[in-house]
């Protein structure tokens, strides 16, 4: 099943990738030659450099080698994906064009047929005659005329400039928009067992900043300062912090040690932590300050704070345990807990949870990305009830892979919670 499996993903990718050199390059020109050549070694090279870029993260080839081919590999899997979408698209207006070329050929025909044409001198007539003195003129060499292109060309050439530009603009925003840094979002929670004098408590929730070879210390330093400046009550990292060992992304997560809270921050591992070596990234965070919730709770003055490993440490035995976290807890005080992945909400019901808090889908991160999101997730961004358990989860701070965000832009949210009290 996995070689049916790889088999499928590379003949879509085979065809996709011919489909694109097609439309680009083949189809815009009279015949083969070096801009066909040059198309061809742009689309292949760039697929070898994104598929090169994913093998070298995960597998842990030096940090150099990593980020020489992650900007080129990661930005062709982004923009490759807008112009495959752009010249689908481009499939419906195509014979749109041509109706409207034809038609316009075919009325500015008429439009000739109808003129009069001058009427033509006789050698009897008195039209004034060249004096016989003067000396024949011959007639001016006619230019060699420039043969136009053929509607089809014109059609094909029009369609994939367009796709190009779109496609271009659509990455290029959005990855200014990932570069930038995320914007601030407020949410306001109401939670029946928080007591009045916690209503208003805030917790600012960070989650997929993904520092790795694309995103730096320059992007968590921006994201520290955001979140500081809400000046949250508590803060919590909800996972999928780093694309890399402590090694080479220890300097990059530097600035998280500046972190400031009245009530402290705290720090759940994600999918990725277990890929990039998860002991060693929770000592880290340790010693930046932050405080691991390893299956673990922890009594703060109106309510429980409560945190799980991510599924994912399940192949390393190191998976979620909630029996562990929330198993001996008071059932009558609140209880907000932080799980990476949104599809821990069903334990979290049964575990009577008034509040999660999660990351992981990225809102979807790249249109139309959203769709298999949600086949995946119960909840790909924003709040939503699961019985009498609400599950909050953030589109997250930065971006795995292209460091470019379309339709999900990325954020820091500031959890509010009420009491109905």
């Amino acid at each position: 099943m996995v070689i049916v499996f790889l088999l499928v993903v590379v003949s879509v990718l085979v065809v996709a990738n011919w489909y694109l050199w097609r439309r680009l390059f083949r189809d815009t020109t009279q015949s083969p030659g070096p801009v066909r050549r040059t198309g061809a070694v742009l689309v292949a090279g760039g697929w070898a450099l994104a598929i090169g870029a994913l093998v070298a993260e995960r597998t842990g080839a030096p940090f150099w080698f990593q980020r020489t081919l992650a900007w080129p590999g990661f930005m062709w899997l982004a923009l490759s994906i807008y112009l495959l979408l752009a010249l689908l698209v481009g499939e419906v207006v195509r014979p749109l064009l041509r109706r409207f070329l034809e038609r316009r050929d075919r009325e500015r025909a008429s439009a000739v047929a109808g003129i009069p044409q001058p009427e033509l001198i006789t050698a009897g007539s008195t039209a004034a005659q060249p004096e016989a003195t003067d000396p024949p003129q011959p007639p001016d060499p006619a230019p060699a005329p420039t043969p136009a292109p053929s509607r089809r060309l014109f059609v094909s050439r029009v369609v994939a400039g367009a796709a190009a530009a779109a496609a271009v603009g659509t990455v290029g925003s959005g990855t200014y928009g990932v570069l930038n840094g995320p914007t601030v979002k407020r949410v306001t929670v109401p939670l029946a067992k928080l007591p009045r004098a916690a209503h208003g408590f805030r917790i600012a929730v960070v989650s997929d900043i993904h520092l790795g070879p694309v995103l730096g210390r320059g992007f968590a330093q921006k994201v520290v300062d955001t979140i500081n400046s809400t000046q949250p009550d508590l803060i919590a990292v909800v996972g999928d912090l780093v694309d890399g060992s402590v090694k080479d992304l220890g300097p990059a997560a530097a600035p998280l040690a500046q972190l400031t809270a009245r009530h402290g921050a705290y720090f759940v591992t994600g999918n990725h932590e277990y890929f990039s070596g998860a002991e060693q990234w929770v000592e880290e965070v340790r010693r930046l300050g932050l405080r691991p919730l390893e299956n673990a709770r922890t009594e703060l003055p109106h309510f429980d704070l409560a945190g799980v490993n991510d599924v994912a440490g399940e192949e390393e035995g190191d998976g979620p345990d909630h029996a562990k976290a929330l198993g001996d807890r008071d059932a009558a005080r609140a209880c907000v807990l932080l799980a990476h992945q949104p599809v821990q909400i069903h334990e979290a019901v049964e575990y009577d949870v008034d509040l999660q808090l999660s990351g992981h889908t990225h809102g979807g991160q790249l249109w139309p990305g959203n769709l298999l999101a949600a086949a995946a997730n119960p909840t790909v961004a924003g709040l939503e009830r699961y019985g009498d358990t609400q599950l909050y989860v953030s589109r997250g701070a930065g971006a795995w892979g292209p460091p470019t965000r379309v339709g999900a832009p990325s954020d820091i949210t500031v959890i509010e919670l009420a009491s109905p009290r």
